[in-house]
């Protein structure tokens, strides 16, 4: 199944952001490579596609995982909680319908 895992940043976190970015990136896309990623990508603080030093809110992941239970434990495992860069992340069931 599908599952949506919602993270929320810490205020003030870009260099934390930055400095897990690989390894975050690799994470992504080794699952990309298995088929199991949909989407992928951060909440910029501004309207922007680069938004600099505004950085961002936290980031958005759809993925395909076996469980619910997984899909937390994968989250749960982002560098970018262990570099401090999330302050919150949830992880909910999600149904694509489009496209």
């Amino acid at each position: 199944m599908w599952f949506a895992i919602i993270a929320q940043d810490h205020p003030g976190s870009l260099d934390k952001r930055l400095a897990a970015r690989p390894e975050h990136l690799e994470r992504l896309n080794k699952m990309q490579e298995e088929g199991r990623l949909l989407l992928a990508g951060p909440f910029p603080a501004i309207e922007s596609e680069n938004p600099g030093p505004a950085g961002f809110t936290g980031s958005m992941i759809v993925a395909e995982f076996a469980s619910l239970a997984d899909a937390e434990a994968w989250a749960g495992a982002d560098p970018y909680v262990a570099a401090g860069v999330y302050a919150e992340v949830s992880v909910k069931p999600f149904r694509k319908t489009l496209p």
